[in-house]
């Protein structure tokens, strides 16, 4: 029988240790990644028969995700608070990080955005 091969995507690099040596200690090879685009990449490449994904990856469009699964059924909307934690992370990103000239651009103070970064978890590169 053919070893199985799995992709861990997850942004937390204990979650993802711990979740490779799992899976490592069942018997199949593992390969991991940090982010939604390495992720992406990986599942291009063939081979993959198990993918483990960090639902709270910050890139992570929740709603295309279910879609690409099950293209039958119609995905359900995202709840507001995704939206927004999605809006705010690409709106970050966009900004290489600066808080001061992200809330700018979303028309919020930058002490509301910091309140929002602290409640949806958002990791930024810059502090």
């Amino acid at each position: 029988m053919e070893t199985m091969q799995a992709l861990v995507v997850s942004a937390q690099s204990d979650r993802r240790a711990t979740l490779t040596a799992v899976l490592r200690a069942a018997g199949l090879r593992v390969a991991a990644a940090d982010n939604g685009m390495l992720g992406a990449v990986a599942l291009s490449e063939p081979g993959i028969d198990v993918l483990v994904l960090d639902l709270r990856l910050n890139e992570l469009d929740g709603g295309a995700l279910r879609a690409a699964l099950n293209p039958a059924l119609p995905a359900a909307p995202d709840t507001l608070d995704d939206a927004e934690r999605r809006h705010i992370t690409h709106v970050l990103r966009h900004t290489g990080g600066n808080k001061r000239q992200a809330a700018i651009l979303l028309g919020i103070s930058r002490s509301t955005l910091l309140h929002k970064v602290r409640k949806y978890g958002i990791v930024t590169a810059r502090a």
